[in-house]
């Protein structure tokens, strides 16, 4: 009876080790260059190859993910959880081991929306308390904010050198420019002077009703964001902080706004009717209208300009669009996707 009993142990053993070699064979290890797709319905960060555009990992995060960020080196995302201006989470993910990390607690700043990742610090909005914020991973600290005064501080652009923070208001349709400035006090009539010092300067520019997506164009010049209510595009001239045009673009239910890399084209979706609207820079004028589904959400350019990622939140997949063909070449099915981001490993 004790040999049969040990020659059981064994064959359980032995299925168990074969079982375990299996899984580790099968297991995809995260490619230098990743796609991250954000998942609203099924609350996972997913990993996907893009060149063969399969998801090989999927991580749980949180319980309204809204934005996604990687880190410089490529190995740790970022992504907020929103709760409409009520939460007060950044969840962070190592990339490689694929497995979630201890989550920071953003508060007091509540609602974190936009986020991007500059200086070695990570950038983000927090819309419950009309604020922009900063974390640096180096200590573990929420080390600087801001508040804008203004109505849902939503999405957010820092410049590399994270001397300017950009951000759009949605509800008091504005857009914010942040800037780090060395102020230099006048003399009083004492002729005592202080010292200059550093501050943080606000200039709000109006733009569009219901203006949420934006970007910044390559060359750093001009700030294009589109209103919801309306669909008109606003142009800001970065160096005068002015708005020095609009686009009568009808792009109603505008979400997400991007920049090709050569900075020639605008991609704008739109979350009420799907469509991919696609603009000349310099004419201003529309290029193509392509329909991508029902909701169209997140975008994310290759940096070769060849395809764009659109997260079709109502669809339950992203889109990829051929920016040569202006067609729909193909679909990543993921569950409500929104945010979308890229991971590159040096």
């Amino acid at each position: 009876m004790k040999t049969r009993h040990l020659l059981k142990v064994a064959v359980s053993l032995l299925g168990l080790s074969l079982v375990c070699s299996v899984t580790a064979c099968t297991a995809q290890s995260t490619p230098p260059k990743s796609l991250l797709a954000l998942s609203k319905g099924d609350h996972v960060l997913a990993i996907i190859d893009p060149g063969t555009l399969k998801v090989i990992a999927r991580v749980p995060v949180g319980s309204d993910p809204h934005e996604v960020i990687a880190s410089a080196d490529g190995k740790t995302a970022y992504v907020t959880i929103y709760g409409g201006g009520s939460l007060h989470e950044l969840n962070v993910i190592d990339l490689v081991a694929q497995k979630p990390l201890p989550t920071i607690d953003t508060k007091p700043f509540m609602g974190p929306h936009g986020l991007t990742f500059a200086a070695n610090r990570v950038w983000f909005t927090a819309e419950g308390t009309k604020t922009v914020a900063s974390y640096d991973p180096a200590t573990d600290k929420l080390d600087w904010c801001m508040g804008t005064g203004q109505d849902r501080t939503h999405m957010i652009y820092v410049t590399p050198d994270a001397k300017r923070v950009y951000t759009t208001n949605v509800s008091s349709a504005t857009v914010s420019i942040l800037v780090d400035s060395l102020i230099k006090p006048k003399p009083n009539p004492a002729g005592f002077t202080q010292p200059p010092h550093q501050d943080w300067v606000q200039t709000v520019i109006p733009v569009g009703k219901g203006s949420e997506g934006f970007d910044v164009s390559p060359d750093g010049r001009e700030l294009w964001t589109a209103g919801s209510d309306e669909g008109i595009i606003t142009i800001i001239d970065i160096a005068s902080k002015k708005a020095i045009g609009t686009i009568d673009a009808k792009v109603v239910g505008a979400n997400r706004l991007k920049f090709t890399p050569d900075g020639k084209r605008v991609l704008i979706t739109s979350l009420r009717n799907g469509d991919l609207f696609i603009y000349d820079v310099e004419s201003h004028k529309e290029i193509k209208r392509l329909s991508t589904g029902h909701g169209a959400a997140g975008i994310l350019v290759d940096d070769d300009g060849s395809r764009a990622f659109i997260g079709c939140t109502a669809d339950n997949y992203v889109a990829v669009v051929d920016l040569k063909t202006l067609e729909v070449s193909g679909h990543i099915d993921i569950r409500g996707a929104d945010g979308l981001a890229w991971a590159v490993r040096p």
